[in-house]
């Protein structure tokens, strides 16, 4: 039921996502035209939204990273044969990536606040639009990484019942 959930979670971000790509082409073409061809005149919000935009694309990227797996994770020691081992090397990493994301969490929130004083230059759109991604972001990695590693210590347990 819980990876359901997670799953249907994993599936609005990656809407989502593909929505905030097509909608970062947008403004980013814009800029490319009016830079390079003169059609059209050069409008300065169009850098500002694509800034905006990108951020969430990576932001809602790194979340997708950590619940398919494919985050970034240096493996400073070959990949462990016995259970208990594999358990401890891919534990460490989901404590790790949880860990980050309670930091991220935790501190986002008062940089979110931070950005509801604050407004963007061309657009004057408050920039709590792109700070709160910082705790969102946070709280997802952490909830991500900590059904992975449920899943890993499931494994183990089933895979150390079997063994025996």
């Amino acid at each position: 039921m819980i990876k359901n959930m997670l799953d249907g979670i994993s599936l609005v971000l990656r809407v989502l996502l593909g929505i905030l790509i097509a909608a970062l082409s947008v403004p980013v073409a814009m800029q490319v035209i009016a830079r390079y061809t003169g059609i059209i005149p050069v409008y300065l919000w169009t850098e500002e939204l694509a800034g905006f935009l990108f951020v969430w694309v990576v932001m809602i990227g790194s979340m997708l990273a950590v619940w398919d797996g494919t985050h970034f994770d240096v493996r400073v020691m070959p990949d462990a044969e016995r259970p208990l081992m594999r358990l401890l090397q891919n534990g460490l990493v989901h404590v790790l990536i949880m860990g980050f994301g309670l930091i991220f969490l935790w501190y986002g929130v008062e940089y979110a606040k931070f950005g509801t004083i604050q407004h963007s230059l061309m657009m004057r759109a408050n920039m709590i639009i792109t700070f709160i991604s910082v705790p969102i972001a946070g709280a997802f990695w952490a909830l991500f990484a900590g059904y992975r590693l449920f899943e890993e210590v499931e494994v183990y347990r089933t895979t150390r019942s079997v063994v025996k």
